[in-house]
């Protein structure tokens, strides 16, 4: 378990916010699919739970949905850790009974497989290895890899009683497809604090607080000059970080003055993801909204 990288002191992503095209159809993908169930729903907004109580993802509709398309920054996959290696097994018993085609990635410091939902937004569903065996470098970076994953392995310790997503379920880390990685490394080191912990040739790097192998990646694989995502457009709406205290927070709004990023104050509108202690937009065009509410 590596439960004590998603919460404070460590900037972890608390709850992630998506664009949909059709709520209903969206909702019973990720009800019987993913495994949450409705905490709370409009006609147009869902906060999805896996406990009754916390919502770590709410989904959106937006009029006349335009489609994800190539060249777009924004969500590369949102990640959803389970806490133990059994609940990955009978998560993946689930799909297989459910027929739904997976990606898979052992990357050795996790063991991950990956969906889009229906309007293409990317999904991670994973589990940490112990963090005793992760290989650190003397340079502060972390070995990762991607590998096949030994999905008999993985099968071999479920237990057959999956029941939708279990208690101690986190939003594990949240991957973005960006414009510039130069400059949204700046943005994110410089401005919010976060260390790079590991890098995937000039395309791609891996960035966390507290030696977490990743609460955020970043990568131009796909979207490299690319554009935001329009307003009307499927994908990602916004991610909420958690902050630890007033200071911490007083510190990244001067960071982000200086940067010339906007800083846009408490709206007064709390969600489920967090009362909004204030908002920026990073160089992508990405909204990050920041709270104090998690553990």
């Amino acid at each position: 378990m590596t439960t004590h990288f998603h919460k404070k002191p460590n900037m972890y992503v608390s709850h992630v916010q998506i664009k949909v095209s059709n709520l209903e159809r969206s909702i019973e993908y990720y009800k019987t699919i993913i495994g949450f169930e409705v905490l709370e729903q409009t006609d147009k907004t869902a906060y999805l739970t896996f406990d009754g109580s916390t919502s770590i993802l709410s989904i959106e509709e937006v009029p006349n949905a335009q489609p994800l398309r190539g060249g777009q920054t924004g969500l590369y996959h949102f990640a959803i850790l389970l806490p133990e290696r059994k609940d990955l097994g009978n998560f993946i018993e689930h799909l297989i009974d459910k027929n739904v085609r997976v990606g898979a990635g052992d990357h050795h410091v996790s063991e991950a497989f990956y969906l889009n939902d229906p309007d293409g937004n990317g999904i991670e569903v994973y589990i940490d290895r112990p963090e005793e065996n992760w290989i650190w470098f003397d340079n502060g970076m972390v070995h990762m890899t991607t590998e096949q994953v030994n999905v008999q392995s993985v099968l071999a310790e479920a237990d057959g009683t999956w029941n939708g997503l279990p208690n101690g379920t986190v939003m594990g880390h949240i991957h973005l497809s960006v414009a510039d990685l130069a400059e949204t490394e700046k943005f994110y080191t410089q401005a919010l604090g976060y260390e790079v912990v590991t890098r995937y040739g000039g395309q791609a790097l891996f960035i966390s607080t507290g030696k977490y192998h990743h609460h955020i990646g970043l990568n131009t694989w796909n979207s490299a000059g690319g554009t935001p995502v329009p307003e009307n457009g499927v994908g990602l709406k916004s991610f909420t970080v958690v902050l630890d205290n007033e200071q911490q927070a007083e510190k990244i709004k001067a960071n982000l003055a200086d940067m010339g990023a906007k800083v846009e104050p408490f709206n007064g509108a709390p969600t489920h993801g967090g009362n909004q202690a204030f908002s920026t937009v990073d160089p992508s065009g990405i909204r990050i909204v920041f709270t104090f509410d998690g553990e």
